[in-house]
C-alpha cells in the first residue's frame, strides 16, 4: 500500500535527516522532491501545490529551522499536513435514528461495490449489529446471486427481489421488511454503469427520494487514480455523497485517490479495501495513513486488528499455559490460525514501524510460512502434539512426508518450540510479567 511513494519519501528523508542544521535551500530541495513524489503518484495538482505551500510555511519557521533535530521536525511537519489532506480524523458510519439504518452503495461497475457491501456487512455483524443486504442491481443477474453467496457465507440475511427489476420498488419493499424485522442497518447495492450517464443518475436520484438514505457512500477503484476523483465529483453533483470507500488499496495504486478526494470532493473517506476477501475492509484514518506513507508503520490498525480477529479467552486459556511453561504444538497451532485471520503476513508486518526499511535490504515475506508450519503440526499425532520429546527420527520423517515439507523444516520447527520452552523456563524463575505476548513468532521463517 503506497510503496511507491512511500519509498520516494523515505529518500527524501534521509537526506534531510543527515543535515545537523537545516537551510532554506535545504528545504526548497526537500520540497521539489516531494512535489515530484506526488505528481507521480498521480495526486491532484491543485491539492499537491496548497500541500506544498502549508508545509514550506511551517517548515520555514523557528520551530522547524532552530530544532536541536531539524529533520524529525521537518518529517513531523509532512505528517500531519498529509493527514490534514486526507481528512485529519476519521468520521466512521455512526448508526442512529430508528433502525434500520440505510446505507446505498453507487458508483460506477467494477469498481466493487458488490463485494464492498458483504465487507460492510461482516463490519457491522462483529460489531453486534443486525444487517441486511439489498441488491437493486436488476440489470446485473450476477450481482444479486453475488450478495446472496456473500449473505450465506457471513450468515447475513438477503432481502429477496423475487425477479423485481423496478430498483426504487425493490428499496421501498426492502425498508419496510427491514422495518417489521427490526435490522440495525440495511446495506443497498445499486446498479452500476462502465461510465456516468444520465439515465444512471437519474436511477439513483428516484431511488434516493423513495427511501431517503441516512448515507450516501461512493465506492471508487483506488488503482484508477485521478479518474476516481473525477467520477466521485460527477456523483456528488448528480446524486448527493456523504462519504467514500476506496477500494483495491492493496494493489499498484499509486495513492492519487486517496490523497486528492477529501480535498476536491469535500467528502471523507469513511473506509479502504484491502484485498478481496470479507475482513480486507479497515477504515480509514488519515493519521494512520499518513504514517504508512512515511514508513512509520501503523501500530493502533495491528492493535486493532489484534482486537478484531483474536479470541479473547483463547489468548487468556494460552497465557496461562506460558506462564506453566506448558506450550504444546497444539497451542502453537491454535495462535498461528489467530494470527492468520489478521490477514496476509506481509501486510501485518507491514504495519511495523521500519519494516519498509528492513524490505529495502532484502528481506522477503513468505505468506506460505503460517500454512507450512501448520501443515507441518497437522501431520503430528495427537500424542506428538501434546508430547513433542517423542518425535525421533523416523517421525520426523513421516511428518515431513505427510505436509509436503522437508524433514529439515520439520526439525527447525521443533527447534524453535524446544527455544520457546527454555524461554519459558527461564521467565517462569525470574518470574513473569503481566501481559505477555504469546504471538512472537521471531524465528519461525528466517
Amino acid at each position: 500500500m503506497f510503496q511507491r511513494i512511500s519509498e520516494r519519501l523515505s529518500g527524501v528523508f534521509k537526506k534531510l535527516k543527515g543535515h545537523g542544521v537545516l537551510k532554506e535551500s535545504n528545504i526548497k530541495d526537500a520540497l521539489k522532491e516531494i512535489k515530484l513524489s506526488l505528481l507521480e503518484a498521480d495526486v491532484n495538482y491543485r491539492v499537491v501545490m496548497d500541500f506544498l505551500d502549508s508545509v514550506r510555511t511551517r517548515a520555514m519557521g523557528k520551530d522547524v529551522l532552530n530544532s536541536l533535530t531539524p529533520g524529525q521536525q521537518f518529517i513531523k511537519v509532512v505528517r500531519e499536513e498529509l493527514a490534514k489532506v486526507m481528512g485529519e480524523t476519521w468520521l466512521g458510519i455512526e448508526l442512529k435514528g430508528s433502525p434500520p439504518f440505510v446505507v446505498m452503495l453507487v458508483g460506477l461497475q467494477g469498481s466493487g461495490k458488490t463485494t464492498t457491501a458483504g465487507k460492510l456487512a461482516r463490519y457491522f455483524k462483529n460489531k453486534g449489529k443486525n444487517p441486511l443486504l439489498v441488491p437493486a442491481d436488476p440489470y446485473r443477474p450476477a450481482a444479486t446471486l453475488q450478495l446472496e453467496k456473500l449473505g450465506q457465507g457471513l450468515n447475513v440475511d438477503v432481502f429477496s427481489t423475487e425477479g423485481n427489476k423496478d430498483t426504487r420498488d425493490i428499496c421501498r419493499k426492502a425498508l419496510r421488511y427491514g422495518k417489521g424485522k427490526l435490522y440495525d442497518i440495511m446495506i443497498i447495492d445499486t446498479a452500476g454503469r462502465l461510465h456516468i450517464d444520465d439515465e444512471l443518475m437519474g436511477e439513483l436520484a428516484a431511488v434516493k427520494r423513495e427511501i431517503n438514505p441516512d448515507e450516501i457512500l461512493f465506492v471508487a477503484d483506488a488503482m484508477t487514480g485521478q479518474d476516481a476523483v473525477r467520477i466521485a465529483e460527477g456523483f456528488l453533483k448528480g446524486v448527493g455523497i456523504d462519504g467514500i470507500i476506496l477500494t483495491k488499496l492493496d494493489g499498484d495504486a499509486r495513492g492519487g485517490a486517496a490523497l486528492s478526494m477529501k480535498v476536491v470532493t469535500g467528502r471523507p473517506i469513511k473506509f479502504m479495501g484491502t484485498g478481496e476477501k470479507l475482513d480486507a475492509l479497515e477504515p480509514f484514518h488519515p493519521d494512520r495513513i499518513a504514517g504508512r506513507i512515511l514508513g512509520m508503520g501503523d501500530v493502533l490498525t495491528l492493535i486493532d486488528k489484534a482486537v478484531e480477529e483474536i479470541n479473547k479467552e483463547d489468548a487468556a486459556k494460552l497465557e496461562k499455559k506460558l506462564r506453566k511453561n506448558d506450550f504444546t504444538f497444539e497451542d502453537f497451532r491454535t495462535h498461528i490460525r489467530q494470527i492468520k485471520k489478521m490477514g496476509p503476513l506481509d501486510s501485518i508486518l507491514g504495519m511495523m514501524p521500519g519494516f519498509n526499511e528492513i524490505k529495502k535490504k532484502g528481506f522477503k515475506v513468505d505468506d506460505g510460512a503460517l500454512t507450512r508450519v501448520e501443515a507441518i503440526i497437522n501431520s503430528m499425532t495427537l500424542e506428538e502434539r501434546r508430547n513433542p520429546s517423542i518425535l525421533n527420527g523416523s517421525r520426523r520423517k513421516r511428518i515431513a512426508k505427510g505436509s509436503g515439507t522437508a524433514v529439515q523444516d520439520v526439525n527447525k520447527l521443533i527447534k524453535q518450540h524446544k527455544q520457546t520452552s527454555k524461554l519459558l523456563a527461564s521467565m517462569k524463575k525470574k518470574g513473569f510479567k503481566r501481559g505477555i505476548n504469546p504471538f512472537n513468532m521471531q524465528g519461525l521463517f528466517g
